[in-house]
């Protein structure tokens, strides 16, 4: 069975299908895993970032797959196997039955990844659940490492009280914004849309959370996507994010967040989604928000 402090971690959560058992584990799965990350000193060198840190840290309003993370400072041979021992051994500790599993490199890359495993039916019925699932079925969890960062973004420390209080060192919120931008603007292919990213900007501006232009700037002259001699005003960024919606099927956007979304009242909001949407009135928000970053 689980430590009781998971079972309480799981009261949180609305709990009916399947859908709903798998993401509330997976999360809790997230969290032990940044747990054992803290107690290997792992943010000593990195910082939390991405969907899932929003999602864990700030409370954004759906679920996420992944846990990304950046070092402080470029470090090319960062092995990421270092820190999965103690990762295992804290999902074990909570009750968690899991596997690890290291990604090998296809091409060269700047970012690490690992995965960790966990069979779904095992922990249904860990939680004293009727629902039934394939023997088989697995829940994976994707750990990725930039280890070679671009300069300029900026970090807090933040409490988290599961499954007991430790810290972990994120981006703060305007650099966060920044890598969600980069992400979105930057992806090639027209296939790969992300809505998760749309839905994501749209947080962002709800909460009136500035862009870090320099950031962005710097993660975009990293990826050749702007050149080191040019400036990025907010009026440059409202024209890149103008281009950008041009290109982009928002029916495909939308089947892309769906399933990371928790009730019926979000996924209606989704029917605003268009071109029209986005650029005539995000866009104007944007550019009222953010300001250059000093």
């Amino acid at each position: 069975m689980f430590d009781e402090k998971i079972n309480q971690m799981l009261k949180r959560y609305e709990l009916n299908t399947i859908h709903d058992h798998e993401n509330a584990l997976k999360e809790i799965i997230q969290e032990v895993v940044l747990l054992g990350l803290w107690r290997s000193k792992f943010y000593e060198k990195a910082v939390f970032y991405g969907g899932s840190a929003l999602r864990i840290l700030y409370k954004l309003d759906r679920f996420s797959e992944d846990l990304d993370f950046s070092l402080i400072a470029p470090e090319k041979k960062f092995d990421i196997k270092k820190y999965l021992g103690a990762v295992k051994s804290e999902l074990e500790l909570w009750g968690f039955e899991v596997s690890k599993e290291e990604q090998n490199k296809k091409n060269k890359s700047t970012i690490e990844s690992a995965f960790i495993k966990a069979n779904t039916l095992i922990h249904l019925i860990k939680i004293d659940t009727n629902l039934k699932t394939h023997k088989n079925a697995v829940m994976k969890i994707k750990l990725e490492v930039d280890i070679d960062p671009a300069v300029g973004f900026t970090s807090e420390d933040k409490y988290h009280l599961h499954p007991i209080p430790f810290t972990i060192k994120t981006m703060a919120l305007p650099s966060l914004f920044a890598g969600k931008m980069h992400a979105l603007l930057c992806r090639t292919r027209q296939t790969n849309i992300k809505g998760r990213d749309w839905y994501d900007m749209i947080w962002f501006i709800k909460n009136n959370i500035p862009c870090d232009l320099i950031y962005l700037k710097n993660k975009m002259v990293q990826t050749e996507h702007i050149d080191i001699s040019e400036s990025l005003t907010k009026e440059k960024l409202a024209k890149l994010l103008y281009e950008k919606i041009k290109e982009i099927d928002f029916d495909l956007a939308r089947n892309d967040v769906e399933p990371f979304l928790k009730n019926s009242g979000q996924r209606e909001e989704l029917s605003l989604w268009s071109k029209a949407f986005f650029s005539d009135y995000l866009v104007q928000e944007i550019l009222v928000q953010t300001e250059l970053s000093t």
